[in-house]
Order: C-alpha cells, then sequence, then structure tokens
C-alpha cells in the first residue's frame, strides 16, 4: 500500500513509542512505525504489536487542544470502543475484516490485524489505468466482473448483520490475495484477483437496520467509482447484482437507492 504520510511524525504512546537513547541498548531492536495516512481525527500507522513478528495497523487519535479535554476524551473513548465493538460483531458474524489485537481509549489507540494485500482502488487503477494494451483489460474482464460479485457480497454481508459503513469507498475495500495452494500469503502481484475481500476502517461505522442507511452507503460507493475510476463504472452494476442477492431485505435497499441518487442529482443541479 502507498505511503501519503505527510513530513512529521507524532509522538505515539506506548507500546509504539520509539524506545528512549538511554535504553536502547538494553531492549531489542523494534522497527519505527511507518505512517500510512492522516484524516482529520486519527493517523494511521503500519507497525508491530507486542513483538516484532506481529504486525498490526495502529489507528492514534492525538488529543486535541481546541476541545475541552474532558470533551476529548470523552469522544475519543467513544470513538475507539464503537469501532472495535463493530469490528467484533462482524468477525463474530463471519465478514472479513481486520481483528482487533488491542486497544487503549485513553492512550488514543487501536490495533488491528494488518491486512496484507492491496485496495480495490488499487486493482482497479492497474488494470484501467495502468495497462495500455485494450486487450489485456479484455482478456479481464471475466476475473474484474468475479472481483466486483465479491464486493456486493461483502457489502452485502455486513448490511446484513447491521452494520453500515459510513465510508465506503474502494480504498477502504481490499482483497486479500491466495496462493494457489488456497492458503493466504503476503507474496501477490497486482494482477492476481483471487482472493478475500476485506473491509477496513470502521471509524465512521454505526449499527443501523435502516435501509436508508444502507442505500447511502451503496450510493457513497456507486459515486467512488464514478469519480475514482470512471471507467469502471460498467464494472459497478456488478457490485448491485451480487449485493441484491446477498440478503434477504438487499432488494428494498436497491429501491431506496434510486431515491438517494435522485435526491443527489438535485442536490448537484442547486449547487
Amino acid at each position: 500500500m502507498a505511503s501519503t504520510a505527510p513530513a512529521f511524525v507524532h509522538t505515539l504512546p506506548a507500546p509504539f513509542a520509539p524506545v528512549p537513547l538511554a535504553d536502547a541498548d538494553s531492549l531489542p531492536p523494534h522497527p519505527v512505525p511507518e505512517l500510512i495516512t492522516q484524516g482529520a481525527e486519527a493517523l494511521v500507522y503500519r507497525t508491530h504489536f507486542l513483538t516484532t513478528s506481529t504486525l498490526c495497523a495502529l489507528k492514534y487519535r492525538p488529543k486535541k487542544s481546541y476541545r475541552h479535554p474532558t470533551l476529548d476524551a470523552r469522544l475519543t473513548k467513544g470513538r475507539i470502543l464503537a469501532e472495535a465493538r463493530v469490528l467484533v460483531r462482524c468477525r463474530k458474524e463471519g465478514l472479513a475484516v481486520p481483528a482487533v489485537m488491542g486497544a487503549d481509549w485513553e492512550a488514543g489507540w487501536l490495533a488491528t490485524e494488518w491486512i496484507d494485500g492491496q485496495t480495490i482502488r488499487a486493482y482497479l487503477d492497474d488494470y484501467l489505468h495502468g495497462i495500455d494494451d485494450a486487450n489485456v483489460v479484455a482478456e479481464q474482464q471475466e476475473e474484474l466482473m468475479e472481483l466486483m460479485a465479491r464486493v456486493g457480497e461483502s457489502v452485502g454481508k455486513m448490511h446484513e448483520i447491521g452494520i453500515v459503513h459510513g465510508d465506503l469507498t474502494t480504498s477502504n475495500l481490499m482483497l486479500r490475495p491466495k496462493n494457489k495452494s488456497g492458503r493466504e500469503s503476503s507474496a501477490y502481484t497486482n494482477r492476481d484477483l483471487e482472493g478475500d475481500v476485506v473491509i477496513i476502517d470502521f471509524g465512521l461505522a454505526v449499527q443501523s437496520i435502516q435501509d436508508e442507511d444502507k442505500a447511502v452507503d451503496l450510493y457513497v460507493l456507486e459515486r467512488a467509482f464514478g469519480s475514482t475510476h470512471p471507467q469502471a463504472e460498467n464494472l459497478f452494476p456488478e457490485v448491485l447484482r451480487a449485493y441484491g442477492e446477498s440478503h434477504k431485505g438487499a432488494k428494498v435497499v436497491l429501491k431506496r437507492l434510486e431515491d438517494v441518487r435522485l435526491r443527489g442529482r438535485k442536490k448537484s443541479m442547486l449547487g
């Protein structure tokens, strides 16, 4: 996954903080956390949890000096606990999401399983923008359609158990490849489309059974396809087809999606 890290680095809390120089000789070496991306509320690092052999994704929410300390602490705790609970529930229901490894809401961090692979966005970019030979793209159309079906099935499973993502884009959908033996493998190529679709980043997720909320989730994903991958707009109907067959009630959500689209078009026209 490509890094979009800024030049500066926040001081991380224990146990992820760099080892002080005075203790460096007495403690085993620990790789420096790699800042992957930064949002308005949190920073995401690729680092290790407890041992150097256990990779994890660390989401760290620094203290916000512009907020009252009590309010800031309450918001941080609520958001970390909410995300952890959603992930635990998803795992319990068999949905492919990162496992929760640890959390400390007072220190402001949540550590989850590191997912080997790349985002669906990266795979689509590779197929639709990075390949000049149109014949190659045509040959891979069937594989792309199968991948889109797995995306639709995964989103459908998430909605079936009453989880709405809140930021459903191709950057928050990952493909965890498998080698030919069917076992998970960290060795992959950008053009290997076999594997499991894993949904990540549940920082805005809520537990909801409302068809409207689920339809908005789909609309956000549809807009992501249209804006980020305009050449892939013909692929998105396959996502919706698989979604519609994923669970009881999916057809109702798709009908509600039509209303959400209409409101979105009106909003765009009015500015």
